[in-house]
């Protein structure tokens, strides 16, 4: 019975440490929220939007809109086939020219 009781316990501290997804994070998801545009109060110059974009199973180019969502896919998102030459640019045909 002692032996039942120790192996529950560590059990659950696997459980609870190393298999539950932390709170508000979906797994294999990652999601930039996309901010408004910031001024720097030093140089008076503003910074751009940043996109929001995820990792939703998209891979490839004829699923994207931009160079620059296709360029986020494949430097973030695992299994994207969007760079055939193998060179770091997306999509050359369709968005990327």
């Amino acid at each position: 019975m002692k032996n039942l009781l120790i192996a529950l316990m560590i059990g659950a501290a696997v459980w609870h440490f190393y298999l539950k997804p932390d709170a508000g994070q979906r797994a294999g998801s990652t999601v930039y929220p996309a901010s408004t545009a910031s001024s720097n109060t030093a140089t008076g110059f503003t910074k751009p939007a940043a996109r929001a974009y995820s990792c939703d199973g998209r891979t490839h180019c004829s699923q994207m809109r931009s160079c620059e969502e296709a360029t986020y896919f494949l430097r973030n998102c695992p299994g994207t086939t969007m760079d055939g030459d193998m060179d770091g640019v997306p999509c050359e045909q369709q968005h990327c020219r």
